[in-house]
């Protein structure tokens, strides 16, 4: 790069999406820091791993509860302790070793992608072979398939009518709950259950499987997609296949979001590497299994016919693509429906009106304080909640109407990333998984080394504890309780988070901002 004068005028910021002069904090890159911090990660991996056996998701009927360890970190007081306490220190390990990790590849040049790809193995492997945390849905796609098996219709035939459903550890919830799921991963709820022959440790084995394919053909296509848009593949990989956020959904709780998130990000790329008929086909084929999955990635759809239509295509043009996207899906969808006797079934299960909120979700919080006001004047306060997350709802499906008409061609993928996320940020309740989908899209398009990576961190940080202290199963008849294991959990996660972010010297934010300060100045 030209060099030049101190006393000339600095250049503006690299844009968005080139490659990073540094990520966060450039330090040591000899291959003993990186195996350093590669091993500290699977370390914490183990941790959650082993903190599994004693507060992880297990059926009342797996043969695990018979085993010694696993009776002692299950029923026994001190046990549940020091399972709460290596799960959320685990949990928070990872999280400083995947910041550590991006710290010690600060050039990304082409050796780092090997050293990303082993960390994203080796923290992987651990996870394998735990008790599903942090979500216990991959029981109800357990009992979904059970109900597929009996030959009836899952839409209309919660999972309790199946007998025994509860000792195969779904939740209590889905009972009597249709699922929000498509054609597709019925078919694999019910291939799954087949050939487990019904045993949960095996079904949750897998379901694991589909997931960790998910995520390999992730770690394939996010590079391909981040060269796209001119950025770095290495570190596009690094911040969003690498991170614990998203390994953590995805292989720990098994959840069927993996095959969705990768069979969209697979027909979007197929549109945006062959922008004709082909590509569009191709792309719109994939994408429509993925909302066979799970229909929220009909956001994709009007963004893959926009790639389809091809650059600087005329107005006339895009809506005569949009139209046959459009109606190409559908009868795909139909024929799904046609071959499993449902139907268009799951499209009520999905937009079925309910009242489930979440405090940190702003649409959620609005809710709330609407069903209160509304309640404390002698009015139907549930009435008022519901009109509310409806308004958060309607809003989304705005934002992503202007952005399928307004934005250079350039950004067709940053506008999808956006119309996502109105959909993620203006629900009355977020789920971390629901996070994980926007990490690809928006790391392909560009994160940039300053403020966004430290909005990503808080956001993986805050998510990594909210899963450690929420989703615990813990045997009710103990000294300890569900609340007090919770309270200890969230404790130590929230102390170690606090760590890293104001106390660690290597990661606090006095030491990123230096960072940046000096990422800027390699520029010059």
């Amino acid at each position: 790069m030209r060099t030049t004068s101190r006393k000339a005028r600095q250049p503006a910021a690299p844009a968005p999406g080139r490659q990073d002069p540094g990520c966060l904090v450039p330090e040591d890159t000899s291959a003993s820091s990186l195996t350093r911090a590669v091993l500290m990660g699977t370390l914490g991996s183990l941790m959650l791993a082993f903190g599994s056996l004693g507060v992880g998701w297990l059926a009342s009927v797996s043969g695990l509860r018979r085993n010694p360890l696993v009776i002692w970190m299950r029923f026994e007081t001190v046990g549940v302790v020091v399972s709460v306490l290596v799960l959320a220190l685990g949990a928070m390990l990872l999280v400083r070793q995947w910041l550590r990790l991006g710290q010690k590849l600060h050039t990304w040049g082409p050796a780092s992608a090997r050293w990303v790809l082993v960390a994203i193995g080796a923290w992987t492997l651990p996870m394998l072979v735990s008790i599903p945390l942090f979500s216990r849905d991959v029981y109800s796609y357990i009992g979904q398939g059970r109900v597929m098996l009996n030959g009836l219709n899952p839409y209309e035939s919660g999972v309790s009518s199946i007998d025994n459903f509860f000792q195969l550890g779904a939740d209590p919830l889905w009972a009597e709950s249709p699922p929000p799921y498509g054609p597709v991963f019925l078919w694999l709820e019910q291939l799954v259950v087949t050939l487990s022959g019904g045993n949960p440790d095996l079904a949750v084995l897998l379901f694991r499987g589909l997931c960790v394919l998910a995520v390999i053909a992730c770690m394939w296509v996010v590079p391909r997609l981040a060269r796209l848009h001119g950025v770095n593949p290495r570190r596009a990989l690094w911040l969003s296949v690498a991170n614990p956020l998203f390994l953590t959904n995805f292989v720990v709780a098994a959840h069927n979001d993996a095959i969705m998130l990768a069979l969209a990000l697979l027909g979007t790329y197929a549109a945006a590497v062959q922008r004709n008929w082909k590509g569009g086909l191709l792309g719109t084929t994939l994408v429509t299994l993925s909302v066979a999955i799970k229909p929220i990635t009909l956001v994709f759809l009007p963004f893959v016919g926009l790639l389809w239509a091809g650059k600087n295509a005329s107005w006339p043009r895009r809506f005569v693509v949009w139209a046959l996207t459009l109606a190409y899906s559908l009868a795909l969808l139909g024929l799904m429906g046609l071959l499993s006797g449902f139907g268009f079934g799951w499209v009520s299960a999905v937009s079925t009106p309910g009242t489930v909120y979440i405090w940190y979700a702003p649409i959620g919080l609005l809710g709330l304080f609407a069903q209160l006001v509304g309640s404390s004047w002698g009015l139907n306060g549930s009435a008022w909640m519901d009109a509310v997350h409806s308004a958060g709802t309607a809003l989304a499906a705005l934002v992503v109407v202007v952005l399928m008409f307004v934005g250079r061609d350039a950004k067709i993928f940053r506008r999808l990333a956006w119309a996502l996320a109105a959909f993620v940020l203006l629900s009355p309740i977020i789920q971390a998984w629901y996070v994980v989908w926007l990490i690809p899209l928006f790391a392909v398009t560009g994160i940039r080394n300053d403020w966004q990576v430290d909005v990503l961190f808080f956001i993986t940080a805050f998510f990594t504890v909210y899963a450690v202290a929420d989703q615990l199963d813990v045997f009710p008849y103990l000294d300890l309780n569900l609340l007090a294991a919770r309270v200890i959990a969230a404790l130590v996660a929230c102390t170690y988070g606090v760590y890293l972010w104001v106390l660690d010297p290597a990661t606090r934010r006095i030491a990123r901002d230096q960072a940046h300060r000096r990422g800027r100045a390699a520029v010059l």
